[in-house]
């Protein structure tokens, strides 16, 4: 069996003069967190619903779990789940009910009661989306998303409206989804979340992919540490790639003694923002890439 859930050359979609996605190639490996980050408009809410089969295509090649998205048939929507970044908060039905009735759709679905207390919904089974609050509707957002017990999900923006506990419970979940063989397609803008989360990130803007890597290699792209002290009663700071030797120099040149003395090493956001061209901590291989101006067609 190919490794690759996803499979992606030269994929192009435009609306008239506007690039949405430009020449973008990818390759998502099965059983792996795949997060793809990129500011508002930089084409990544476009490239994940051609992926899903939701949008078609401009140009150039696409391949989930082995069949083009664009034709795709029933069996291949068994195969996937989704979990859409807006849905709607009114039904007639409960949050059980409506598990219910989504499982029928598929040929192995999860047990109801097992996936309405993965997410949090035990309490709230009973009721109906529209009064439930907006983190308890995406909780039974993801909860329809792999109650088929999916081989391949795609999660947007899924924990948006979470509190801190919420959002560890769907980690956990997400964790527990991958060492079952499952492949996750993430996106989201909470960074500490994809940090923690994904085997590999991608970095989308301006409808190209302008980085690639584990969350480590990412971080390991900015070269500076930034240094802060209080000196003669002023804040200092100093950006430097050999944060140790700077601070032997600093504690020598002080006796030993600095006030405030805090050194800063760069985060996966401080890289995120330099590699989007929103600033953040230069690195010497960014790419100076900069989000595009316009909103996505599908935002």
């Amino acid at each position: 069996m190919n490794d690759a859930a996803i499979s992606v050359s030269g994929l192009r979609k435009t609306y008239g003069e506007v690039h949405a996605v430009d020449g973008l190639d990818l390759e998502i490996r099965r059983g792996e967190v795949f997060a793809l980050l990129g500011p508002n408009g930089a084409g990544k809410s476009t490239t994940v619903e051609i992926l899903e089969g939701f949008r078609k295509r401009t140009a150039g090649e696409v391949e989930v779990l082995g069949q083009d998205p664009q034709r795709a048939d029933r069996r291949f929507r068994e195969r996937i789940g989704v979990m859409l970044q807006n849905t709607s908060g009114r039904s007639f039905l409960t949050a059980r009910e409506s598990l219910h009735h989504a499982a029928k759709l598929y040929p192995r679905p999860r047990d109801v009661d097992e996936t309405l207390a993965a997410v949090g919904l035990e309490e709230k089974a009973n009721v109906k989306p529209q009064l439930l609050s907006g983190g308890q509707r995406r909780r039974l957002d993801v909860a329809l998303a792999v109650i088929g017990r999916p081989e391949l999900i795609f999660l947007d923006e899924p924990t948006t409206g979470f509190d801190p506990e919420a959002r560890r419970q769907f980690w956990r979940l997400i964790e527990s989804l991958t060492e079952g063989g499952t492949t996750i397609v993430l996106t989201t803008h909470y960074l500490d979340e994809a940090d923690y989360l994904a085997h590999r990130i991608g970095i989308i803007a301006r409808g190209s992919l302008v980085a690639l890597d584990t969350p480590a290699g990412l971080r390991a792209r900015a070269k500076a540490a930034h240094v802060t002290w209080l000196e003669g009663g002023e804040a200092r700071e100093h950006a430097t790639s050999e944060p140790s030797a700077f601070l032997r120099d600093l504690l020598a040149r002080h006796d030993g003694e600095v006030e405030r003395l805090e050194v800063r090493h760069p985060s996966l956001e401080d890289v995120y923002l330099d590699l989007v061209g929103l600033g953040g901590v230069a690195t010497s291989e960014s790419t100076g890439a900069a989000p595009a101006d316009a909103e996505e067609a599908t935002a």
